[in-house]
């Protein structure tokens, strides 16, 4: 049973703390087990007071102080000891029960701890798993009476303790996860457990007693410190280790993935031996297991102690995970992350296969080195896959296949070994929490496809392994899997998937098979789940414990393990090399191609780029294949790859793709749906192929019908990439490499009624910020020139996303007609429902713009935009000089452009946005109650900003922040993009499918993230 804690109120500590340490000042309790730590904060200095429990021996008290110098020598950011004033390091102090108590002062170290990190950063991970190295070499040959003592929490004894407790634990989840886990760790960790190595080592290095700080606003965290040697034990070298690992799985839907940097950077350090990486996973496991089972007994006894239930809500969600995660497999992955083979046997069977490469049978029976034959594209980015979920599997291939061998005159197709594919959409292929999680995507067989009914063979001889229908829970269907063994007797295996089901009947386990013995037929797709007929071929150097069937699928961050571990099957196959494609680039490979062709003022997004390489209407995968949900990209604006739009250009372009020199009703009807969607008078219509361009066209226009030249624009305001529309962009003219605005551009104040000169609250801030733009008209006519106009973004976007506020457009457009000018709405990132309560952002207004520039998300990413006027302003720009713009106005483009006006309408997207951007904004602004670091949230539907800032008061803009948190979104599989003058603000604004599971984890990731801004300083 847990012993009682002290019981010291922080008067008597605060007491105690200025009779022995001369330290005064603010003092309160910390949580902890069985002893009592506080914290003091004393002119500047800040330190922890800990009084250990009664029955604590005094001699771990003085190892655990020797251990923390000797840690502290080797560079291990640990607390150091604080002499009392006789020079003690450690007192006696007696206590409120009558008991003398220990105890002894330490600096407190900077920082918050790991347990306010879900997911932490990879690179923190790295540093810790560093750190961790560091610490077990500084204690080896380190010894001390004391640390040989029973502890429940020492993983040397952990199966004792769980098997005890396990029938406490109440959760049948729980309890049925602990006995899997118990029962892999005595079959797979139990026999490694003799032959390690065992050292003095810190025993608890759970996420609590791991300290994470930042340094300057933005940065990436680091490792702030390790406290609390309370625990310290004699035991496993590599327990240290896997505790750390134990508590840095329990929010990750992959538990190996979120092991590998933690074991990585200690191996690097302090390399593991074979014993170690074998006993590795069970170790973490069991002390999962341990955690669940001590809870279960000391919560209930000691309700009123919250730590002791501090981390069980995570560990219960965590077991069923963990459970499910084969220990032979863990063993190969984390053997692989310290640079050896996955199974010991891998080099040695590739180099078998390899040797004796061109001797094996056909295994359909032909020679694939004289077959015509075609090589699929079934990667992430291939035509040959369907964008649509509901037509991107396997089964949906059938045609496809048939068509590209048609095509090629091949009598056979082959799918690539080592390909990452988005084909695998069933729960078996993993994935089955947030859509960001990892799935299985990289593909470890080769695929042969032919016939339903043709013959396989037995490429060389072996042993039937096993032969069974494999439906569940591989999707392989009828699979024979053959044993073998090169010549030195090192056993391998060959795995047939996707056969018919009579190739069962006629084998057995345990029966000889010969080379080029027929062993079978492939499927039909009605015995493989619709499935199209082919031969899944692959090689595994060992079956990890599987019995029936391997995955031919693997996750893309376990993605050089399973390769090292399933050689490719063409060793066998025998399709010449010649006939693959070269594999595609890598992310940084294809970043330094970049860097090298185009000019270094060519932005990408985040810290770590994204290669995209697919899209799906709120969604976009990259090279791996993996997911994320796309709150960022508005100009696809009806979703990634919207299969009506595709279908509308590419019919189109199979007709005819024509200027509008030539008579066609697509522009026309075009011209007149989009004007329908407009108020009177704006009808007449001219297409461009930019926003750039429609906002060149729109000035243009300005100046004929007004005879004028200056205009009035906004502060921050960006329009577009030409030389004029730099000049009248003051977020480009007045930044880094800005030459200024010219003499007839006039800034007026952007009317921010959050951080500007006028604030929200005044009901008159929409006509003081109209004001100005009325005085700079007036000051264009006194100067004696003419005003062409007033261009703004109804929602300025670099600006901040922000929202105008009400009264400001009127009065502002109101004074700009009276000056002589006209009034042009940029509506290139605001258009066609977005903001969820008007199809155009200026209707929210009650105004009406005499020009409307639109861009970019009218034709969902094809390169469409538009400029929308009065038959006025459009007589006045019919002054003789013929307009024309090639593809401005195409057939193509049309087609697109009411494409996406019939999918809007069709789908009800606008008030689709309206509705879910509502509650997601209420749900942001309800972050802002746990966040010191927002300071506003604005916007409508799909337009959102959350403005970020160091100081409610002053409003500080918090610029590396924003950053820091779009950066960490992407790592965590949600995009975000940053924003505004200050770059502070974080935009929001997904394409229009974005639903409410997405809005709902974009605002779960958001919070997540946000905690970790704060976290760490001071």
């Amino acid at each position: 049973m847990l012993e009682s804690a002290p019981q010291f109120d922080t008067a008597t500590v605060a007491e105690l703390l200025h009779r022995h340490f001369a330290l005064d000042g603010e003092v309160r309790a910390l949580c902890s087990e069985r002893d009592q730590n506080f914290m003091i904060e004393a002119a500047g200095r800040r330190a922890v007071f800990k009084i250990a429990n009664a029955g604590e021996s005094r001699a771990l008290i003085e190892a655990q102080l020797e251990v923390m110098q000797r840690l502290a020598a080797a560079g291990v950011p640990v607390p150091r000891v604080l002499s009392a004033a006789d020079g003690a390091r450690i007192v006696s102090v007696p206590g409120p029960d009558g008991a003398t108590h220990a105890a002894w002062a330490v600096t407190a170290l900077p920082g918050v701890p790991l347990a306010q990190f879900t997911l932490p950063p990879q690179s923190l991970m790295s540093e810790l798993g560093h750190t961790i190295g560091v610490m077990s070499r500084a204690l080896d040959g380190f010894d001390h009476p004391a640390a040989h003592r029973e502890l429940k929490w020492d993983l040397a004894s952990g199966r004792a303790v769980a098997e005890e407790r396990r029938a406490l634990v109440t959760d049948p989840s729980a309890r049925e996860g602990i006995a899997r886990l118990l029962a892999s760790f005595d079959r797979c960790t139990a026999p490694c457990l003799p032959r390690l190595r065992r050292a003095v080592i810190h025993g608890d290095l759970n996420d609590h007693n791991i300290l994470v700080e930042r340094g300057g606003p933005g940065d990436p965290p680091r490792l702030g410190g390790i406290i609390d040697l309370g625990d310290m034990v004699h035991s496993y070298a590599v327990a240290d280790l896997a505790i750390a690992c134990a508590y840095a799985i329990l929010d990750a839907p992959e538990p190996l993935s979120a092991m590998r940097a933690l074991v990585e950077g200690c191996h690097a350090v302090r390399p593991l031996d074979e014993a170690e990486l074998g006993a590795l996973f069970g170790l973490v496991a069991l002390r999962v297991c341990v955690s669940a089972c001590v809870a279960a007994e000391q919560v209930p006894a000691h309700p009123d102690n919250p730590y002791l239930d501090v981390s069980q809500a995570r560990v219960r969600q965590a077991l069923p995970r963990l459970a499910a995660t084969s220990f032979e497999v863990a063993e190969a992955v984390l053997r692989d992350a310290c640079g050896r083979p996955p199974v010991a046997a891998a080099p040695a069977v590739r180099e078998w296969l390899v040797a004796r490469r061109g001797t094996f049978a056909p295994v359909l029976g032909t020679d694939l080195t004289r077959t015509p034959t075609v090589v699929l594209d079934l990667s992430v980015g291939s035509s040959l896959v369907n964008a649509d979920p509901a037509g991107r599997d396997e089964a949906h291939l059938t045609p496809v296949v048939a068509r590209a061998m048609e095509e090629a005159g091949a009598r056979l197709a082959i799918g690539r070994y080592d390909e990452p594919r988005v084909l695998y959409l069933t729960p078996q292929f993993g994935g089955e929490g947030a859509v960001t999680d990892e799935r299985r995507t990289v593909h470890i067989g080769l695929d042969l496809f032919a016939a339903g009914g043709t013959p396989v063979f037995a490429p060389l001889s072996g042993t039937v392994h096993a032969c069974t229908d494999n439906a569940v829970p591989l999707d392989y269907g009828p699979t024979i899997i053959l044993r073998h063994e090169t010549d030195a007797g090192v056993e391998f295996f060959t795995l047939y998937g996707h056969l018919s089901r009579e190739s069962l009947g006629g084998l057995r386990r345990g029966q000889r098979v010969e080379r080029g013995a027929r062993i079978g037929w492939l499927g039909a797709p009605t015995e493989n789940g619709g499935w199209t007929p082919h031969l899944h071929l692959q090689v595994m150097a060992s079956m990890l414990g599987y019995k029936d069937n391997f995955p031919g699928v693997a996750p893309a961050s376990q993605r050089r393990a399973w390769c090292a571990l399933c050689p490719d099957p063409n060793l066998l196959a025998g399709v010449p090399a010649g006939r693959f494609p070269p594999p595609s680039p890598p992310a940084e490979v294809t970043l330094a191609t970049r860097q090298r062709l185009f000019g270094g003022n060519l932005s990408v997004s985040y810290r770590q780029p994204l290669k995209a390489i697919r899209g799906w209407k709120q969604y976009v995968f990259d090279e791996t294949g993996r997911q994320f949900v796309d709150g960022f990209n508005n100009v696809p604006h009806v979703g990634h790859a919207h299969p009506r739009v595709v279908a509308a250009a590419a019919a189109q372009m199979g007709v005819l793709n024509a200027n509008t020199r030539y008579l066609h009703d697509l522009p026309a009807q075009y011209a007149e749906r989009l004007g329908a969607t407009l108020p009177d008078p704006l009808r007449v219509c001219y297409f461009t192929n930019s926003a750039s361009e429609a906002n060149e066209l729109a000035l243009r226009m300005a100046r004929a019908a007004t005879g004028g030249r200056d205009l009035i624009v906004l502060e921050a305001a960006y329009h577009g990439n030409t030389t004029t529309l730099i000049d009248i962009s003051p977020y480009k003219h007045a930044g880094p490499g800005g030459a200024g605005a010219p003499d007839w551009v006039h800034v007026a104040p952007l009317p921010d009624d959050y951080r500007g000169q006028f604030r929200r609250g005044d009901p008159e801030v929409g006509a003081r910020y109209a004001a100005a733009v009325a005085a700079l008209a007036q000051s264009v006519r006194d100067g004696g020139r003419r005003l062409s106009g007033f261009i703004a973004e109804t929602c300025p976007s670099v600006g901040g996303q922000l929202m105008l506020p009400q009264g400001y457009l009127a009065a502002a457009y109101d004074a700009v007609r009276r000056a002589g000018g006209v009034c042009i709405a940029d509506e290139v990132q605001t258009g066609l429902g977005r903001i969820g309560t008007h199809v155009w952002a200026f209707q929210a207004h009650g105004v009406v713009p005499d020009i409307v520039v639109m861009g970019k998300p009218i034709g969902n990413g094809h390169p469409l935009a538009a400029v929308v006027t009065t038959r006025a302003i459009a007589n006045a720009f019919d002054n003789g000089m013929e307009y024309f713009s090639t593809f401005g106005g195409n057939t193509v483009s049309c087609a697109v452009g009411l494409a996406v006006l019939d999918v809007l309408r069709d789908e009800r997207l606008q008030e689709h946005a309206r509705s879910v951007g509502a509650r997601m904004l209420a749900d942001l602004r309800a972050l802002a109650d746990r966040h010191a670091v927002i300071g506003d949230v604005r916007g409508s539907g799909f337009f959102l900003g959350v403005d970020l800032v160091r100081d409610r008061t002053t409003r500080q803009p918090a610029a590396a922040e924003a950053a820091y948190v779009a950066n960490r979104m992407r790592e965590r599989g949600v995009l975000i993009g940053t924003d505004g003058p200050y770059h502070n603000v974080l935009k929001i604004r997904p394409p229009m499918p974005f639903n409410g599971t997405d809005a709902g984890l974009l605002v779960e990731v958001l919070d997540q993230v946000l905690g970790e801004v704060g976290a760490g300083r001071g």
